[in-house]
């Protein structure tokens, strides 16, 4: 039947979709899969900051910094903008710190449950 057809055509849309979300969520994830970009990400969570003070604090070097943030800005996770010759970086959008924070916390948890655990 023509409902059975349309039904079927939304449920293919729908895992069509679904499968396109969780390879970007892939995607986003692997960008955070390495303690310096987590680090780059907490210190933009409380503000912008400039790629030298970004680089300053987490001890790398230029090229180090840039490939970092080449690969959080191709996930759509870092907008940066120029004035004069510094780069300022900042978080395309603040979700990105609470999914951090949610993520810290659990690992908080974690740690929490095992402490308690070997107690």
């Amino acid at each position: 039947s023509a409902s059975a057809i349309t039904g079927m055509a939304t449920s293919n849309r729908k895992v069509n979709r679904d499968t396109e979300i969780f390879e970007l969520q892939a995607r986003i994830c692997k960008a955070f899969a390495h303690p310096g970009r987590l680090q780059i990400l907490d210190l933009l969570g409380h503000g912008e900051r400039g790629v030298s003070e970004l680089q300053e604090a987490i001890g790398i070097s230029k090229t180090s910094i840039s490939q970092h943030l080449a690969v959080l800005k191709s996930v759509g996770v870092l907008a940066t903008r120029r004035e004069g010759k510094q780069l300022y970086c900042s978080l395309a959008m603040p979700e990105v710190k609470h999914a951090c924070q949610l993520i810290r916390e659990v690992l908080l948890a974690q740690i929490a449950a095992s402490n308690r655990l070997v107690a």
